[in-house]
Parts: C-alpha cells; structure tokens; sequence
C-alpha cells in the first residue's frame, strides 16, 4: 500500500495537482482547513490522519530533530528546499516515494528532496 501525503500551506498547488493526476493520495492543508495551525499543530494533524507531510519550511528541520531526540511520534516528514529543485523534481520524488515505500516505513522518519 503506498503512503498518503499532506501537503503544508506553501506547497505549490502545481505539485499537488501533477501528484493527483499521477495517482498518489494527497490532502493540502488547506482542503484540511488546517491553514492557521501552528507548525507542530499541523504536524499532528498530518500524524493523526496517517500522512507523510511535504514541506518547504525549513522551521520544520528543526522541530524534526527535536522530536526524534524526544522519540515523539511522527507519521514522516519529506522537505523540498524551494530552491533546490523544479516541480517536476519534486513531482518525480514524491510520486517515487509514494510508490516505493509504506507508511510504517516512515514512521519517525525524515528525508530530504530531491534525490
């Protein structure tokens, strides 16, 4: 079974659609209406529902290596430098994902794109 993605508020709606026309299961904060959480509110609701979360908030570094020292329970967390890479990378990165692995494979997990 592949994983399902919630995407942050910035997320570029073009990755979102790109990522849905290709098939994978993604919910935008916004569809959420999760768009006034604080940073770790989302990341709980992101964890609550199941979904890896897609970000280019770099304030989630941070936060990441935070909860991994404290062993807190996340259900992933996939950041795409704003400008380190195109849609299309990112597109191509997270359908792989996507595709590749299983949600209890990214349990506590971090990785950074694109690859």
């Amino acid at each position: 079974m592949a994983i399902f993605l919630y995407m942050d508020v910035h997320i570029p709606q073009a990755i979102t659609e790109q990522l849905r026309r290709r098939g994978v299961d993604v919910l935008t904060a916004i569809e959420d209406g999760a768009t006034e959480l604080p940073d770790d509110q989302l990341w709980e609701r992101a964890t609550q529902l199941g979904r890896v979360l897609f970000t280019q908030d770099i304030r989630f570094r941070a936060m990441a290596q935070d909860w991994q020292r404290q062993e807190r329970q996340f259900a992933g967390w996939i950041f795409g430098h704003q400008l380190g890479g195109t849609i299309g990378q990112f597109v191509k990165d997270l359908e792989l994902i996507t595709l590749a692995s299983e949600s209890d494979e990214w349990m506590n997990a971090v990785e950074y794109i694109p690859f």
